[in-house]
This record gives structure tokens, sequence and C-alpha cells, in this order.
């Protein structure tokens, strides 16, 4: 009787210490794509995410790294920031402080990824869960173009930006009946960027809560592939226009 298959598991770790990862079984990494776990969770989680990238992009280099700080005292898992009385409205309007004062540690992190892996920012996409959207999203507001692409599932900003990327690409994806960061928050960031003239999409699929559906992955496959960047368009037209 014939045995199913399973999927291959991550690669050892030849390229970034800590962290999971996935490379190209031949040929030359065409992108990096870093996926950025939710608070509590670990890179394991990513790996359904992952393998569904991996399939579409088989010339990616996938790497997901553990969250930079243990979850709080007595919860498992991983964090990107702490959240420590983040109920009290004081404690949340610091949100942005303790969003900032990791962001530091990531860029390095990131930077270091595209060292390893021979592939630039353009070539990058950030791909995060929830407080790991968070942390993406933010960073490419500090570094804009740091990353071709940003795909922020389940996340929000830890504040509403001021001015747009003008080198990143965002990509919003939530569900309508996530009750942790609800898709308000990602619709006030749509509307926000809108205005701003940013370059972002987004999907909101329904009776789906805090979540990675395999729904809004495969939405998100679609983006990456059908999706010019505004960037692209805009030195399109400019190079038609000096033609003239």
């Amino acid at each position: 009787m014939t045995q199913p298959k399973t999927a291959a598991p991550p690669m050892p770790a030849p390229l970034m210490s800590d962290t999971l990862q996935w490379l190209p079984a031949a040929g030359t990494p065409g992108q990096l794509m870093i996926l950025l776990h939710g608070r509590g969770a670990s890179a394991a989680d990513m790996v359904p995410l992952a393998l569904r990238l991996r399939q579409a992009f088989p010339q990616a280099v996938l790497l997901a790294p553990e969250g930079f700080a243990p979850a709080a005292a007595g919860q498992p898992g991983r964090q990107w920031f702490g959240l420590a009385g983040a109920d009290d409205p004081v404690t949340e309007a610091n949100r942005p402080a303790r969003v900032a004062a990791m962001l530091p540690a990531l860029a390095d992190w990131v930077r270091a990824a595209q060292a390893a892996s021979g592939l630039g920012e353009a070539a990058t996409a950030l791909v995060g869960f929830s407080q790991g959207a968070i942390v993406a999203l933010e960073l490419v507001q500090r570094h804009d173009g740091i990353a071709g692409r940003v795909l922020a599932f389940a996340g929000r900003y830890a504040t509403l930006p001021e001015q747009a990327p003008r080198q990143t690409t965002l990509h919003f994806f939530h569900g309508a009946d996530d009750a942790v960061i609800p898709a308000a928050q990602a619709r006030a960031a749509i509307e926000r960027l809108a205005l701003l003239r940013g370059d972002a999409t987004i999907d909101i699929a329904q009776g789906v809560g805090h979540a990675l559906p395999p729904a809004l992955i495969d939405r998100a496959v679609e983006r990456l592939r059908s999706h010019i960047p505004q960037r692209t368009w805009d030195a399109a037209l400019g190079a038609a226009a000096l033609g003239d």
C-alpha cells in the first residue's frame, strides 16, 4: 500500500541561526520572504504558510525567525514586543514606543538575512501575522524600502502613518470576525494610506477570525503574482513621458 506523501521538513540553518528556513532545491534564489509570527507563538506556527509560499515560489528563500523576546511570564512562545498592561489606557498609549524600541534589532536582522541570502531590499517580502504584522508595518515606516512588500495578516499599525512608504507595497489580509485586532483597524489603515497616496491593497475574508486561513493565504499568493507596484507604474509613465 502506497504511503501518503508528507511535506518536506525545513532545511537545516546554514543562513541564519535560531531560524526555520526553506531554500531552493537548485538554482539561484529569486526572492527572500521573512515570516514573522504572532505573540505567544513561535516560528513553527508559520510552517503551513511557509509551505504554501514555497509551493508557489520554489526559488524563494523563506526564513521564519523566533520572536526576539519570551512571552510574558506564565505564557508560552515568543513575542516581538511586550504587552504587559496593554489593557490599561495609559500603557496602551505607549504601544508605539514599545514597538519602536525593538525596530533597530529587527532592521539589523532583516539586513543580515539579505546579506546571507544575497537578495536585496526590492526582492524582500516581510510576511507577518498579528504582532508580526505590526512590527513589519512599522519597520517599513521607519525604513522605507527595506522590503519591497509587506504582507500583513490580521495586523494593524501601532500608529496610523503620517506619510506612506514610497518604495514598499503593503498588502493587508484580515478576517471580518477578528476579535483580537478588528478588521476596522485594517480598513482605517487603507483609508489613511489612500489619502497619502500609498501603494496598498486589502482583502477581508467573511466568517474568519484571528487566523491564517487557506483562503487568505491563497489570496496573498495572487497578490504577489499579479499586483504591479505603483512605483513600477510611475517609473514606466515617467519613461514614456521622456520619450514623447
